[in-house]
């Protein structure tokens, strides 16, 4: 294991809102593993899926987490010449298209309807495509759950408003071309779906009736799941030194908060979203403020060098 990345793994995967102690436990190392499996890939192309919409919000919008990590992901693989398709559905498509158009670096989009027809017809595309997707890597993206429908952290069905990305991931109708990688901080995500079955059950709140059945290759638990991007990202650059210029010529302050901005100025992405309180646009991820997360990015960052 490389020191300085578990060390990376100690720090994305630090407490915030939930205990998420038992679930770093039983997926370390995944953070190499993940890293490793893109970077030993010839021609490889990655795919990251995002976007988590919040229908009980002022506008409805999706949250900014997720956004900012596709962002810093998107970012260095592509300096890095790693071509980059992001995918996400129509709800999100605002957001998610805010923080594509402010990455200085190719990328492309791709946006599904909500409906299982146009994710299909999406699959196909990608695997047929000139150079086909390798890697999958979702990050804050919902996963359905025992009954089958997705869910916000209360129990809240968001199957209306939520495309079934899931599809990409797992299916028992179809065989897989791609490593899947997840990304998440709450136990809904997919990727969750690789833990065993009661730790989101007993660790999480409502996770009986949250918890994700969509598993991953590589699950990546963090305390904030953009970290988690940050974190591959930075892992990645620890273990092939010589692309690392490349991997983090974007991962900053500055474009940290450019990213941001653009979800929220543009995309109109929300944060703080209970039931009692709807989220609206403002300059934070997961009720963090932005400059403590440019703090974190920082640190890792100073790991890397």
């Amino acid at each position: 294991m490389n020191e300085k990345v578990s060390r990376i793994e100690a720090i994305v995967g630090r407490k915030v809102k939930r205990d998420i102690t038992r679930m770093t436990q039983l997926t370390k190392g995944n953070l190499q593993k993940a890293a490793e499996s893109i970077l030993n890939t010839p021609d490889a192309h990655v795919g990251i899926v995002t976007g988590f919409f919040i229908q009980h919000a002022t506008p409805p919008s999706p949250e900014t987490d997720g956004l900012i990590g596709m962002g810093h992901l998107a970012a260095g693989l592509a300096s890095a010449g790693v071509p980059v398709t992001v995918i996400t559905d129509a709800p999100c498509a605002k957001a998610v298209w805010a923080v594509v158009d402010a990455v200085p670096e190719q990328i492309d989009l791709e946006v599904a309807a909500t409906n299982e027809r146009s994710v299909y017809r999406l699959r196909k595309s990608l695997e047929n495509a000139d150079r086909p997707i390798t890697h999958l890597i979702a990050i804050e993206r919902v996963s359905p759950a025992a009954d089958g429908k997705p869910h916000r952290e209360h129990g809240w069905d968001m199957s209306r408003e939520t495309a079934p990305l899931h599809l990409l991931f797992e299916d028992p109708t179809w065989q897989r071309r791609w490593t899947t990688i997840g990304i998440g901080d709450g136990g809904n995500e997919i990727g969750m779906g690789s833990l065993p079955p009661d730790v989101v059950d007993t660790e999480i709140p409502n996770g009986r009736v949250i918890a994700a059945k969509t598993p991953a290759d590589f699950l990546i638990v963090a305390g904030v799941s953009n970290w988690g991007g940050y974190g591959l990202l930075a892992a990645m650059a620890c273990l092939q030194p010589k692309r690392a210029a490349e991997l983090l010529r974007h991962f900053n302050r500055d474009m940290d908060h450019r990213l941001l901005s653009a979800a929220v100025e543009i995309g109109q992405a929300v944060d703080d979203s209970r039931v009692d309180s709807p989220g609206r646009p403002q300059m934070s991820v997961d009720r963090i403020p932005w400059e403590q997360h440019a703090i974190l990015l920082e640190e890792i960052a100073a790991v890397v060098a």
